[in-house]
């Protein structure tokens, strides 16, 4: 392998959504470890706040495990509410936004 080179990895990416606000990053970590080998848990918040948002993507190394858990968890309660699991889709690419150039109204006042 030459230095520049990354290994491949296969992870298998999965949403959480419908999550408690309350759901800590360690008990998603516990609940899917039941079905397999953890890599990542990323709880996704609001930028603006800092709260969470109420979902979360889990990143396991084993497809297999990775299907079962998506398999056993949907629909399951976590801090009483069911869990809504899916392998996660990629992001759309999306146009950027064109700047229409009025974000600042107020200067160009009279």
């Amino acid at each position: 392998m030459f230095a520049n080179q990354l290994p491949e990895t296969n992870l298998t990416n999965i949403f959480v959504g419908n999550l408690d606000v309350t759901a800590t990053e360690q008990q998603v970590r516990e609940v899917f470890a039941a079905h397999g080998v953890v890599e990542t848990v990323t709880i996704v918040v609001d930028r603006d706040t800092g709260t969470p948002r109420g979902m979360a993507f889990v990143e396991m190394s084993q497809a297999t495990a990775a299907q079962a858990a998506i398999s056993a968890l949907d629909g399951k309660t976590l801090n009483g509410r069911p869990m809504r699991v899916n392998e996660a889709r990629p992001q759309l690419h999306r146009e950027p936004k064109r700047d229409t150039g009025n974000r600042d109204h107020r200067r160009h006042r009279t």
